[in-house]
């Protein structure tokens, strides 16, 4: 087990204890079986509705948090996997809150200086964005954050599966932008072995021309990974991005 909030610097998350494992299987998207290491199998929720390519291999060690809540019908939750190249997070409820974390404690250069840090705003009638800095002597920024894990060869990539709600929030942020708001889309890499990112244009293009069209319009974009340990996760580095890289 690994993991104290005590331990865990100024902008990081800390893990909850982690129970150490082997993965059996992940199906359903969001149940996956673990052999714990006293034999017992145990049925697993898997936080994460991408498709896990490049991250989800039978046989690997993975790590489970426990919570001991009456109303959950599943005791684990599934936190990270060790691949060969980096541990790798599972969990995407961690991306918002690490670049929450980050931004506040001024890690992220591209957006230091913002008074207030809100997560999860109203943004038109029927969305959200994930983050919403404000300040009296800027524009207000709207940050959407994704998730990415789809690693081969250093190179990053998003989406793993097709998503049209991502492609929802880029046409959101395009209109944001045009209302005269500054926007993000802010890409986490959730492992520590990308030195590039790009589109995934070959599983979803769609999503790739979207983001260079909002690139074009004004949504910024940036890239970062993270350091990743047992005891807990914090902003690592940008990563240089290619919005053309299969085009």
């Amino acid at each position: 087990m690994a993991g104290t909030e005590a331990s865990i610097e100024r902008g990081a998350i800390a893990w909850p204890p982690l129970i150490e494992g082997t993965l059996i299987k992940r199906y359903k998207r969001f149940l996956a079986d673990v052999r714990l290491k006293d034999g017992r199998i145990v049925t697993a929720h898997c936080p994460n509705s991408g498709s896990m390519k490049a991250c989800c291999d039978p046989g690997r060690r993975v790590y489970l948090s426990f919570h001991d809540n009456p109303r959950r019908k599943l005791k684990y939750t599934w936190e990270l996997i060790d691949m060969p190249t980096s541990l790798v997070g599972v969990n995407t409820q961690i991306p918002n809150r690490l670049t929450a974390h980050a931004i506040a404690a001024g890690q992220i250069t591209e957006l230091d200086g913002y008074a207030s840090v809100r997560r999860e705003v109203k943004a038109g009638k029927n969305s959200r964005i994930d983050i919403f800095l404000e300040s009296p002597d800027r524009r207000p920024c709207y940050v959407e954050v994704k998730n990415c894990t789809l690693v081969n060869d250093g190179l990053a990539t998003f989406p793993d599966a097709v998503t049209v709600r991502g492609q929802k929030h880029l046409m959101e942020l395009q209109r944001l932008v045009a209302d005269g708001y500054r926007c993000a889309m802010f890409f986490l890499v959730q492992r520590m072995d990308a030195d590039r990112f790009a589109p995934e244009d070959r599983i979803d293009p769609d999503y790739g021309r979207k983001l260079r069209e909002a690139a074009e319009n004004g949504v910024e974009i940036l890239v970062y990974d993270v350091h990743i340990d047992l005891d807990g996760i914090r902003l690592g580095k940008p990563v240089f991005y290619d919005l053309n890289f299969f085009t």
